[in-house]
């Protein structure tokens, strides 16, 4: 399948590749490893990433202080400006207003080319609330949105013209696209997308069939462990390489799959970890490090790759 190059989303941006959504590493002390996430990050840039994704849920987002979320924030954008890639900023609230004042932030970080933000969670809000909430975000966000579509997360599930009426607002680039699988609502919204309006995958066990869809590529935290090869599955689709992207697709996959064996990112953790490109596997309660035994699986399906 060939992807037309010269599309582009909202604000000019185009989504295409790889994106890393980067862990916090910690230290022994239980701090942020600022040197080790600046070269995490570069890590990514080097293996073929087209972009970084700060604050995502595998940042373990909500369990850092607001000078933890700056200082993750701020080394991602230096790297991201040295290397000329795409830095995506997990942001929003459940409520607009918190929302609003979540992105007005992103207005002192000019290293910021886009914004992450959630479906609104727990509240629940009828589709047309939805749509309400992402036009007023869109209307004072200083960068397109991206919006993150994880019903199994937020309780928040959206249809294909519910997500087509989002991505047709001005200032929308995209979605994060994680519904948990391939459902005939994934199938309609990729058979009719907007104008300017891209899908990510988000569910990375998903990223070969989606891209095959139409997707134009992914936010994927199991991308950490094997960038190279899921920036050459993201190229295959496109160049419509049928016969290298086919099994490469079902090879990663397998080994996505064991990477979300336990909650996330404690897997991605623990393999970075005993790779030695992170000082430490720790995660921050309720999250709990991963078994050997899981690290020692997703370790046998890299050595498959």
């Amino acid at each position: 399948m060939n992807q037309d190059t010269d599309r582009r989303s909202a604000g000019g941006l185009s989504l295409h590749g790889i994106h890393v959504p980067l862990v916090t590493p910690f230290d022994r002390s239980g701090e942020v490893a600022a040197e080790a996430l600046e070269a995490l990050a570069h890590d990514m840039l080097d293996g073929g990433a087209a972009g970084l994704v700060a604050l995502g849920t595998t940042a373990e987002a909500a369990l850092l202080d607001a000078a933890e979320r700056d200082l993750v924030t701020d080394v991602c954008a230096r790297v991201c400006g040295e290397r000329g890639a795409l830095l995506t900023v997990g942001a929003g609230a459940s409520g607009t207003r918190a929302a609003e004042e979540s992105l007005a932030r992103l207005a002192r970080r000019p290293g910021a080319g886009a914004a992450l933000v959630t479906v609104p969670a727990f509240v629940r809000p009828s589709a047309a609330g939805v749509l309400a909430h992402f036009a007023r975000l869109a209307e004072v966000s200083p960068v397109p949105l991206i919006v993150y579509h994880v019903p199994y997360r937020t309780g928040q599930p959206l249809d294909a013209a519910a997500l087509r009426a989002v991505g047709s607002l001005p200032g929308v680039a995209g979605v994060k696209y994680a519904g948990g699988g391939i459902d005939q609502e994934a199938v309609a919204l990729l058979g009719d997308l907007p104008d300017g309006f891209e899908v990510l995958a988000g569910d990375d066990a998903y990223l070969s069939p989606l891209l095959a869809m139409g997707a134009v590529g992914g936010v994927l935290a199991s991308a950490h462990l094997a960038t190279a090869r899921f920036a050459e599955l993201a190229e295959a689709w496109r160049a419509g390489d049928v016969e290298r992207a086919r099994p490469l697709g079902h090879a990663l996959a397998r080994m996505s799959a064991a990477a979300f064996a336990e909650p996330n990112p404690a897997v991605v953790k623990g393999v970075l970890h005993a790779q030695g490109r992170i000082p430490t596997a720790g995660v921050r309660l309720p999250l709990l490090p991963a078994s050997a035994g899981a690290v020692a699986a997703v370790a046998e399906r890299l050595a498959e790759l």
